[in-house]
């Protein structure tokens, strides 16, 4: 469990090294930190999962696993059902998260530093595996030495304090530090000579306070619901928006009718956030060498990867029950077969050239599909066409985007994606191509008889015409210019000429609708 260390026994620092480690200040550290004397243990363990670094390497390696498909499911649940040491050995067979992209903790990486420099030896003591354990402190060269879990024996609570004590039996230590973030490490502390506490809630907070130990935290915990909202991703429930476009161009709103479709846009942006948790969960690596992504809750470690299930759990069931309690039974239907269009999209389709694209743009037909289906509307085989040209070249953006950035940044291919930077010309071709053609679906419906049975000015939809060309041009001329954010709809909503446009539509509808 531990790596063979040399006779010698480390070099004492002098006494004035001590004390500057022991008196770090800056933004990292606490005044409780730095206001209580510290006793000076030459040894100082220091657990990984959220305390070094913000996240859990088991959830993490769960997380790789599933991401992988469903074929270790078997091997892995039946290490689980023999407990978490059989687990994790099994687990660390099949993955290894990314020790250089995991979220660690600054305020921890600093204190340990200068305890460094103060002499001290740093043990790396955690419940993690010893494989994930070893890559942490290789890479980031800290530690002395390293005690982790290993095929058996799941080195948590008593088990790690055992281990320490014959650690510091060996080599002659008769004190340590420790440094933790859960209530398993009260029995370390309590037998520690200092006591570290990392972003701990209230509770651990007052029990660590009642062991007796000389005790300092060492950053604090950040609420949680602030990861939980922004995880949600409630700006991108703008999309389904669209649920209410087949009610507005069928002329008929009602009272009823818009409290249906209000409760549709709640069932459904419920559903799309759960759809959005188990999609960060799958990118959490690749999310961590994106500029922007990195900063998402499960990437940054503000919130634990443990969280993702549950959350994406609880938002789908409870967008279903919402939904088979106030929505026909139809819209439940759609619903379910948009969770699974885009699970698999999350676990499969992504990865497809051009499907991907097909997909998206489906989806967002999708939403006006369900519109028409919760509030009873016509659905348009005109807005049909004219949504999935429109969306497909605003998918091929996103994409254009994504592959601008790592072209500009020499990041060489998208990982995870089937396409090339070298396919940025063909998707310059395709996607304002795909967006043109749906103002010809425009342009055609406007000399149906369709619209003559809706429309009485038909000058004003013609007027629509040339404000989408020019609105889709502007998308596709940002995005040669690395104007263009990774999500289009995105930009729109912040887009102060986009909006100006869609009001301009908006009025442009109602003057078609007008009687001279």
């Amino acid at each position: 469990m531990f790596e063979k260390q040399p006779k010698t026994s480390p070099r004492p620092a002098g006494a004035q090294a001590r004390r500057e480690a022991d008196q770090v200040s800056g933004p990292h550290f606490t005044a409780e930190a730095i206001r209580q004397p510290v006793a000076e243990p030459q040894v100082i363990f220091v657990d990984l999962d959220g305390t070094l670094t913000a996240s859990d390497l088991l959830y993490e390696a769960l997380t790789l696993a599933a991401k992988r498909g469903l074929r270790h499911l078997p091997a892995i649940a039946s290490a689980g059902l023999r407990g978490r040491a059989a687990l994790k050995e099994a687990l660390s067979e099949l993955e290894r998260p990314n020790a250089a992209l995991l979220p660690y903790r600054e305020e921890v990486l600093s204190f340990l530093r200068a305890q460094k420099a103060a002499g001290r030896l740093i043990v790396l003591a955690t419940a993690s595996h010893e494989t994930w354990a070893r890559d942490v402190a290789k890479h980031l060269g800290l530690f002395d030495s390293v005690l982790a879990s290993v095929a058996g024996c799941n080195l948590k609570g008593p088990r790690k304090l055992q281990a320490i004590e014959e650690f510091c039996r060996q080599r002659g230590f008769e004190g340590f530090a420790y440094i933790g973030d859960s209530p398993a490490d009260l029995p370390i502390w309590r037998n520690s000579a200092r006591a570290f506490v990392v972003a701990p809630s209230r509770a651990l907070a007052a029990k660590v306070a009642k062991l007796g130990t000389p005790s300092s935290v060492i950053a604090r915990q950040a609420p949680p619901w602030k990861a939980v909202c922004k995880v949600l991703r409630p700006h991108q429930w703008s999309k389904n928006m669209l649920l209410f476009v087949p009610m507005f161009l069928s002329h008929v709103i009602t009272l009823g009718g818009i409290a249906t479709a209000l409760l549709a846009f709640v069932a459904f942006s419920l559903v799309a956030s759960s759809v959005y948790v188990v999609n960060d969960l799958l990118d959490i690596e690749s999310d961590r060498r994106h500029p922007k992504k990195r900063h998402r809750p499960f990437a940054s470690g503000s919130l634990g990867v443990a969280w993702g299930p549950l959350l994406a759990a609880g938002l789908a069931s409870t967008s279903f029950l919402l939904a088979f309690a106030t929505l026909p039974m139809r819209f439940v239907g759609l619903m379910a077969v948009y969770l699974a269009i885009t699970s698999l999209y999350s676990f499969w389709l992504k990865r497809l050239v051009v499907v991907d694209v097909m997909v998206l743009a489906g989806l967002y037909t999708l939403r006006v599909v369900g519109g028409a289906l919760a509030t009873g509307s016509p659905l348009s085989e005109w807005m049909l066409g004219l949504s999935m040209f429109l969306f497909t070249s605003l998918a091929f953006a996103k994409r254009y985007a994504e592959l601008a950035r790592l072209e500009d940044e020499q990041l060489g291919d998208s990982a995870g994606r089937g396409y090339r930077v070298a396919d940025l010309g063909i998707i310059e071709s395709l996607g304002p191509a795909s967006g043109y053609l749906s103002v010809l679906v425009l342009a055609l419906y406007i000399n149906s008889n369709a619209m003559r049975s809706l429309y009485v000015n038909s000058w004003a939809l013609w007027m629509i015409c040339p404000l989408l060309m020019y609105w889709i041009t502007r998308v596709w001329f940002m995005a040669k210019r690395r104007q263009l954010s990774e999500d289009p709809v995105v930009f729109a909503l912040k887009d102060g000429v986009s909006r100006l446009v869609g009001v301009c539509v908006l009025v442009l509808v109602i003057l078609g609708s007008i009687a001279t």
